[in-house]
């Protein structure tokens, strides 16, 4: 499976990326091993998790994602949470 995942920074920002284990990858995040971004921004908490058979699709999803507004993603996270089961082929 590949993941497009979005995390809750302390500050409140949001971080999206791709992994294939994203709540491995949300962990090295918090241990400061993640990206530049999160390391000042610690805590972070993984609130969306999108699955993918295709790293194709998977990759284009997360470059969609970026660049949704802020509004959109809090909207795409609400949605996320009320269908926890978010598999897509």
């Amino acid at each position: 499976m590949h993941c497009v995942y979005i995390l809750r920074c302390r500050d409140g920002s949001l971080y999206t990326g791709y992994a294939r284990d994203p709540q491995k990858r949300a962990a090295a995040h918090n241990r400061g091993r993640g990206a530049k971004y999160t390391a000042s921004r610690l805590p972070v908490k993984l609130v969306l998790v999108e699955r993918y058979r295709s790293i194709t699709r998977a990759l284009r999803r997360e470059y969609a994602i970026k660049q949704l507004s802020r509004l959109e993603k809090q909207a795409l996270i609400r949605r996320g949470l009320a269908r926890p089961r978010n598999l897509t082929a």
